[in-house]
């Protein structure tokens, strides 16, 4: 009896503990990749999903029966609204602005100038143009949309005063005969003075 004293033997522990594990390189490597993994993915949705935030603003509009796409105007475009504008004053609207650089212009120009744009990226370069050109007080530009052509030939027909002048760039108005019509190709601009649309104007 006194032979089999002591504790007994806890064989299970010691199979568990006599078990090999992986090596502490390699357990290391492991979770590096891991975490490495788990970086490149989140960077990758962060990337499709900032892409696509800023691309279907521009890809939205040529999945409408009406397609106006965004084209920037160009220089040579812009001295010709200018043009058009000289010995008037007042206030202009500039429906589908894009980046604002005729509003801008118009601003230095003297007009109180306003543009409406349906991208939004767009508007918030435009007021960054404007504030960046010193023109931010006279120029105000907003999130609309307004692409529907012949709806707004008619709007426009109906709500504006007979001195009004409307300037189209690129896109004449369907329905309309214009004044003047100066520029070619891309740097067409059509002319309409609402007074000569009802009637009650003459043309030079």
């Amino acid at each position: 009896m006194e032979g089999g004293g002591g504790a007994a033997p806890e064989p299970l522990q010691e199979e568990s503990q006599a078990q090999p594990g992986l090596p502490p390189s390699l357990e290391a490597n492991t979770l590096k990749k891991s975490r490495w993994g788990l970086l490149l993915t989140g960077i990758v949705g962060g990337t499709l999903m900032a892409v696509y935030a800023v691309a279907t603003p521009f890809v939205t509009p040529a999945l409408r029966k009406v397609c106006l796409p965004f084209v920037p105007a160009t220089t040579k475009q812009i001295e010709n609204v200018v043009k058009m504008l000289q010995s008037r004053s007042g206030s202009l609207v500039d429906i589908g602005s894009g980046d604002g650089r005729i509003v801008v212009a118009a601003a230095k120009a003297g007009f109180t100038a306003v543009g409406y744009e349906l991208n939004p990226w767009l508007v918030w370069y435009s007021r960054y143009r404007a504030w960046q050109e010193g023109v931010h007080g006279s120029t105000k530009f907003y999130i609309s949309d307004l692409w529907k052509m012949p709806q707004l030939e008619k709007k426009l027909g109906l709500e504006l005063k007979d001195d009004a002048r409307v300037i189209a760039c690129r896109f004449p108005f369907p329905h309309w005969s214009p004044d003047h019509v100066t520029g070619e190709g891309t740097d067409t601009v059509w002319v309409y003075d609402v007074g000569t649309l009802r009637g009650k104007g003459r043309r030079p």
